[in-house]
């Protein structure tokens, strides 16, 4: 019940962070554009971010034919989960990754990279799949792409504030003009670590859920321990950072601090306190 209750103060604080920089930048008037601009990003986002994030990394669907034992792994955890039967896809990289995307269970689908299928077990591969599941079944898909979105439309709203301050006169208030400078650099920063916030806070969740859907713990924390090592030495070739927060594990592995993803050594401490 705590990870939904962070998830939704931190999205409300994201929100009530964008309508304040719409106000800042112009009152009232300000406060109407920053929704505007969030309620637009958002309704992109919503309706085709699955189709743009499989695409940028050449995802390919399969059907039961072309690769029977994943299709049907996928296919019993789902019914394990009572899901929908998501849509399976491969991606040809060589490091080991997964991610699910879609903006509802109805609407899912699972990407694996050939690097995981080659890399782990059977056991191994099902708690990951699991974990995708958990995503879809814990909608933390809409919910990422929603703060993602918000974090978006804070970043315009941060460019038009700039933009205000480029053409400010020197008979503009001097004090006005600090705080909208500090707000400039600091905004951007607050925007990210909510977001990061969020998104660990997920992370956890659907580790729970999926070690609960897979009905041991121990396949997912033994896959973390191989994709943490293996993810590190081969780089993704095909990679935006903006997508980071979607894999399994994060695919460029520097900054903890500002990593989408908990320490991977927590995650799987957590999951064998579950045995």
């Amino acid at each position: 019940m705590w990870y939904y209750f962070k998830t939704i103060i931190l999205l409300m604080s994201l929100t009530f962070f964008l309508v304040y920089l719409g106000k800042s930048l112009a009152g009232e008037i300000g406060m109407i554009i920053a929704l505007i601009i969030g309620i637009s990003v958002n309704f992109i986002s919503y309706f085709f971010s699955d189709k743009i994030v499989l695409s940028m990394y050449g995802a390919r669907e399969i059907k039961e034919e072309d690769f029977p034992e994943l299709y049907n792994m996928v296919k019993y955890l789902a019914q394990r989960a009572s899901l929908p039967m998501p849509k399976v896809y491969i991606i040809d990289e060589d490091q080991p990754n997964a991610f699910a995307t879609g903006r509802d269970p109805k609407h899912a689908a699972v990407a694996f990279t050939r690097g995981i299928i080659n890399l782990l077990s059977l056991e191994e591969l099902m708690g990951v799949a699991a974990h995708e599941l958990a995503h879809i079944k814990n909608r933390d898909i809409l919910i990422s792409t929603v703060a993602a979105s918000i974090a978006s439309a804070i970043t315009i709203i941060i460019d038009m504030l700039r933009w205000t301050l480029i053409f400010a006169t020197s008979r503009d208030n001097s004090r006005n003009i600090l705080v909208d400078l500090l707000m400039i650099i600091v905004a951007p920063i607050i925007a990210l670590l909510i977001q990061l916030a969020i998104s660990r806070t997920r992370e956890y969740l659907a580790d729970k859920v999926g070690a609960q859907i897979v009905g041991n713990p121990i396949y997912l924390a033994n896959a973390l321990e191989k994709l943490d090592y293996y993810s590190k030495m081969i780089p993704m070739n095909r990679y935006s950072p903006a997508t980071s927060h979607m894999f399994i594990v994060n695919p460029e592995n520097f900054l903890v601090l500002f990593s989408t993803h908990p320490p991977i050594k927590e995650r799987i401490k957590r999951l064998r306190q579950m045995i």
